[in-house]
């Protein structure tokens, strides 16, 4: 089936101030239908988020800029997209094309395509990046990224990616660990971790918001997530965090109803921090744990500072979040240091991502 472009309309979503407001119904209709699409292409509800978490993240415009566009056939609602854009990073956009299976055939994805990269264009950003998730066992067509490492299954969002000029770039991990399992194994990580470290290093650890004696330090090694992290020929601008914007996204987090556990590394000579990890839940303590992000330094690779971060904070989450199933984290493929520490400590696959590039002309 496909529409004729007449009844075919594409809308920016409003964001709403609350929730509760009139116009609220297509903002919460668009974070239902991101949900649902997660869970068809992946085969696993490790990515559900609510509303109430993503309305700080839209409606505070300082450091990112997200909007959604809402595609209807009629009166019914059969695709979106989202596109997101750095606020001071002025190279790239992301976007996050969300078309459930029995939708792709009216040529949604290729409308909604379209208006995202019109709106791209119109900022002036020479390129556009995307997302695609896929299951942990890969179909019988199958695509490798630039980078060699991982494979992903073609599908519908992939065929409509490479028609329209975009490249495999990466492959990411989905990886999830039972947090209702014996922790036996990762105390004694943390342990051997501790001791590879040695007095050099020291761990410290924090709920939101921030400690501001930590903020400058945090902030600093979270900009390092823009250069240190694994990318592949993905161009991502350097970021620049300071104090006001670590504040400012511990609001949004807060503000969203989410706990997030920080487990970090001080370099004791110098004071800085030299590795982190995050760990964030929603309102609902049943629900599922997301890592964010987790790095460490460059110049301070090789003393097992990831394993000590990871380790640590998962054993202090169970103080947090007791109820939490697993931990939801992705990871390049071709990050084997941080994925041995994962399957080391009983992460498992779970599903996979393709991130996709296009440099407009």
């Amino acid at each position: 089936m496909t529409y004729p472009t007449a009844d075919l309309t594409v809308t920016e979503v409003a964001v709403p101030a609350s929730l509760d407001d009139a116009d609220a119904a297509d903002f919460i209709a668009a974070v239902a239908l991101n949900n649902a699409v997660c869970l068809a292409d992946s085969g696993v509800d490790d990515y559900e988020r609510t509303a109430a978490e993503m309305l700080p993240l839209w409606k505070d415009r300082t450091d990112h800029v997200h909007r959604t566009f809402i595609a209807r056939a009629g009166d019914s609602i059969i695709g979106a997209i989202s596109l997101n854009c750095g606020v001071a990073e002025p190279t790239s956009a992301e976007v996050d094309l969300m078309v459930l299976p029995e939708h792709w055939p009216t040529g949604v994805g290729q409308a909604l395509l379209d208006r995202a990269e019109e709106e791209v264009r119109l900022q002036g950003r020479r390129v556009l990046q995307a997302w695609t998730l896929h299951p942990a066992v890969p179909g019988s067509e199958t695509l490798t990224p630039k980078t060699g490492w991982g494979v992903i299954s073609s599908s519908p969002h992939t065929r409509l990616l490479e028609r329209n000029g975009f490249a495999l770039e990466q492959v990411e991990r989905s990886s999830g660990f039972d947090l209702q399992a014996d922790l036996s194994t990762v105390e004694r990580m943390l342990s051997g971790a501790i001791a590879a470290a040695g007095p050099d290093y020291r761990l410290v650890e924090w709920n939101l918001p921030t400690p501001p004696e930590q903020r400058d330090g945090y902030a600093w090694a979270l900009s390092r997530m823009s250069t240190d992290a694994p990318s592949g020929d993905l161009e991502i601008d350097e970021e620049t965090w300071d104090a006001a914007r670590i504040a400012r996204r511990d609001a949004r987090i807060i503000g969203g109803g989410q706990t997030m556990s920080v487990a970090a590394v001080e370099h004791v000579p110098t004071g800085t921090l030299a590795a982190f990890n995050e760990l964030v839940i929603g309102e609902d303590p049943t629900g599922v744990t997301h890592q964010y992000c987790t790095l460490v330094l460059k110049e301070h690779r090789g003393h097992r500072l990831g394993q000590l971060v990871k380790c640590g904070n998962i054993l202090r989450w169970r103080g947090i979040a007791p109820a939490s199933p697993r931990i939801s984290t992705f990871n390049a493929e071709e990050n084997r240091p941080m994925l041995d520490i994962n399957e080391a400590m009983g992460f498992v696959p779970r599903a996979y991502a393709g991130a996709w590039q296009k440099r407009l002309d």
